[in-house]
């Protein structure tokens, strides 16, 4: 089964509703004061605080929206536990030609973070896991050539 549209966690939709209400309440209010600060000092032409103050508004509606947009359309999943990869699963691997163990979790691509060991769906090394089972061997292109894992574990 290929798992290729948005997904997230409940962690990370906890997370992501957490930071929308910062952003609609304190962070919009404070922009909105500054603003009117700025606006008071006069000439808006030559106002570096008001222009300034104008962007950061517009990067922090940007920011509510992509929010908005990644809460409406992405699905929440709970996460693996089965003998299959899926999304939310916790992969241990090991790398032809290495000896130590890595461990991944494979999430959707709006939480992926390699340095946390979370893999996107839709990378290469998380296509090629998904649906595998404990004990398959699986190989992917890289840019630096072909790379070949074992699937150590699967949780």
């Amino acid at each position: 089964m290929k798992q290729t549209g948005d997904y997230i966690t409940e962690d990370k939709k906890k997370a992501l509703e957490k930071e929308l209400k910062e952003l609609k309440g304190p962070k919009r209010k404070e922009i909105l004061e500054n603003l009117e600060y700025a606006k008071s000092l006069g000439d808006l032409s030559e106002n570096a605080e008001y222009h300034q103050t104008r962007e950061d508004q517009g990067k922090l509606e940007e920011r509510i929206h992509k929010i908005e947009q990644i809460l409406q359309s992405s699905q929440v999943v709970s996460g693996g536990g089965g003998e299959e990869i899926e999304i939310g699963s916790k992969i241990v691997v090991l790398k032809d030609g290495e000896k130590k163990e890595r461990t991944y979790q494979i999430v959707g691509s709006e939480e992926a973070d390699m340095t946390l060991g979370k893999i996107s769906n839709k990378s290469p090394f998380g296509e090629a896991l998904l649906g595998r089972k404990k004990g398959e061997d699986i190989s992917f292109k890289t840019p630096s050539g072909e790379v070949n894992y074992k699937i150590v574990n699967v949780s």
